[in-house]
């Protein structure tokens, strides 16, 4: 929570350490938030960085776990990915999974951010 606390306010060396020792800890079940955190890290636009995205492994984490919330997260993580290098079709794609899940669990937050990611 603190380094997504920490990359909110824009204090992303901060936030990659907290996810990076997050990530030592033993629990499996503890790590795929912090995989999404770094995934997230890796595609904010002042240091985008793909090589260093983790969403790949948060989403096989969160699929194995049965965290469906946090599968749901992954996919505009992916987006913003695929946007930025290009690949439109799949961002599109990606939104569109991410839409479909948080209204099937009723996450109208979330829903409201990705309908308007879609728009944009």
């Amino acid at each position: 929570m603190l380094g997504r606390a920490s990359f909110l306010v824009g204090r992303r060396a901060k936030a990659r350490r907290s996810g990076e020792l997050a990530l030592q800890g033993p629990y499996r079940l503890r790590q795929a938030s912090p995989l999404l955190l770094l995934g997230d890290i890796a595609t904010h636009p002042e240091q985008f960085d793909p090589g260093k995205g983790d969403y790949g492994r948060a989403l096989a984490l969160a699929e194995e776990l049965k965290m469906r919330p946090l599968v749901a997260h992954c996919h505009p993580g992916f987006a913003t990915l695929y946007r930025r290098t290009g690949k439109r079709q799949q961002a599109q794609e990606r939104l569109t999974t991410a839409t479909t899940m948080y209204l099937e669990m009723d996450m109208r937050f979330y829903l409201e951010q990705a309908e308007a990611e879609m728009s944009a």
